[in-house]
């Protein structure tokens, strides 16, 4: 990268714009970059966690809507611990 000279550096300064150093600059962005990451890791984390309830729900619908008799305890024991696993897959 080209530097500056003086008159650049003097004009600018007039107008109102603060100068950075490059190292300034990229460790600024290096921040700016990981507070992004994190927001991005947050969202598809929240995102998976309503997707898991959500499946979570089906299942326990599932579970209400075999009241017949030919149903066995088994398997609606079994759906109930399903539902729980699918809820709490993500909070290991």
């Amino acid at each position: 990268m080209a530097q500056m000279s003086d008159f650049q550096k003097s004009f600018l300064a007039r107008g109102g714009m603060t100068m950075y150093t490059q190292k300034e600059f990229d460790d600024q962005l290096a921040i700016a970059k990981a507070q992004i990451m994190q927001v991005a890791v947050d969202t598809t984390k929240t995102a998976i966690s309503i997707e898991r309830e959500e499946c979570a729900k089906l299942v326990d619908e599932m579970r209400k809507n075999m009241d017949c008799p030919d149903a066995p305890m088994v398997l609606d024991i079994a759906l109930e611990q399903l539902a729980e696993k699918i809820r709490n897959r993500l909070k290991k």
